[in-house]
């Protein structure tokens, strides 16, 4: 068959849920505005830390991403059936949009992006990563997910190491054309945050711990993993009063009129991210998530809208990064700039040497249950 096999050595742990917050700071702390030109900013401290740039060339970052979302967002529209992807270029600090036809060059230059030229549109990658979430009951235990990779204009199929044929045996089976997909091997085993550890945090039920995502008028949005409906919660006590997973992974937590919700992310510096909006990131850009756990990180958007086969369910729609997380950072909040991501819920490796984390994009839950984001702190 036409595919490429490779082997990533991403090595797994078991992960658990947690606590990221988004709360009221004394009135000495001092919110992140959207690109900081002080030393102490967190986030630049972060990506200077995680990625390796200098101050300058993340504030440089910051300020092309944030143009970038805005290009991603017209030339989606613009282009039509003939989009085939988007991804941000650090190096070329632009948006590099995908097309099936050289005539639509013009008009993706004149929006601000680089274009280039790809067999497959985004449809057609979609249509084949649906192809596979229709036949996920009959998938492998050694396939641990699917997504697609808009860099790579395929579909990347993840399987166990030395189990490449039992993958695309699958591919197969759910009458995916071979020529559209990359079988990656590798050692991720994804599971779900659910550890109870300590930190700003709510508790479910008897006492179980997860973390709150982004605050909304009426409660806050977290995964959809940490409860389920009309499970109760205290500090802040409420209930949910939505809940999906598997199948999605988000909730919505209702609380009492005593609690007020704030558009702030914790950075666990006694400081807080302000929350302005939640316009998605493409591929490629910077991303940050806060956990209790281990804080504050950094990385980037490797792929939208990927399938992930967790022990306790299938989760598709996700996004893929290389943010690090471990055990109690499950719910956290991922934020680009001051946008809003989504949240935390599941995958491997720790913040000593990295690792895959997946998140909730909060969009999906916004529109689900008619809520509306807090901004502004």
């Amino acid at each position: 068959m036409n595919r490429k096999t490779a082997a990533r050595l991403i090595a797994s742990v078991t992960l658990a849920a947690g606590t990221a917050v988004a709360f009221t700071l004394p009135a000495t702390a001092a919110p992140a505005t959207e690109v900081s030109t002080t030393a102490a900013d967190p986030v630049i401290q972060a990506m200077q830390r995680d990625l390796g740039l200098t101050k300058a060339e993340a504030e440089q970052r910051l300020r092309s991403e944030a143009e970038a979302r805005e290009v991603h967002k017209a030339v989606t529209k613009e282009l039509g059936a003939d989009f085939a992807g988007a991804h941000y270029d650090a190096a070329l600090g632009k948006l590099v949009v995908g097309v099936t036809d050289t005539a639509d060059f013009a008009e993706v230059r004149a929006a601000g992006a680089e274009p280039r030229l790809v067999e497959h549109t985004v449809a057609e990658l979609e249509k084949a990563a649906k192809a596979l979430d229709a036949k996920e009951s009959s998938a492998p235990d050694a396939v641990t997910g699917w997504y697609v990779d808009v860099e790579a204009n395929s579909v990347v199929v993840t399987t166990a190491m030395g189990t490449a044929e039992q993958a695309e045996r699958f591919v197969t089976r759910a009458g995916v054309d071979a020529d559209v997909v990359d079988v990656v091997e590798s050692t991720e085993s994804p599971r779900t945050f659910m550890d109870i550890i300590g930190g700003n945090a709510y508790y479910i039920g008897t006492g179980a711990r997860c973390s709150v995502g982004f605050a909304v008028q009426g409660g806050f949005v977290t995964a959809g993993h940490c409860g389920s409906t009309g499970a109760t919660t205290s500090s802040p006590s409420g209930r949910f009063a939505g809940s999906s997973f598997p199948g999605n992974d988000y909730a919505y937590v209702q609380t009492g009129s005593g609690d007020t919700p704030r558009g702030l992310v914790n950075m666990y510096n006694g400081s807080a991210r302000v929350v302005s909006g939640s316009t998605v990131a493409p591929v490629g850009s910077s991303v940050c998530r806060s956990g209790s756990t281990t804080g504050w990180h950094c990385g980037t958007i490797q792929a939208t809208n990927q399938t992930v086969r967790y022990a306790e369910g299938t989760v598709s729609g996700l996004t893929r990064t290389n943010v690090c997380a471990e055990p109690g950072d499950s719910g956290g909040s991922f934020i680009s700039g001051n946008q809003a991501q989504g949240m935390t819920s599941g995958g491997s490796g720790n913040c000593t040497w990295g690792g895959t984390t997946y998140f909730q994009p909060v969009n999906e839950v916004l529109n689900a249950y008619n809520l509306r984001l807090v901004t502004g702190g």
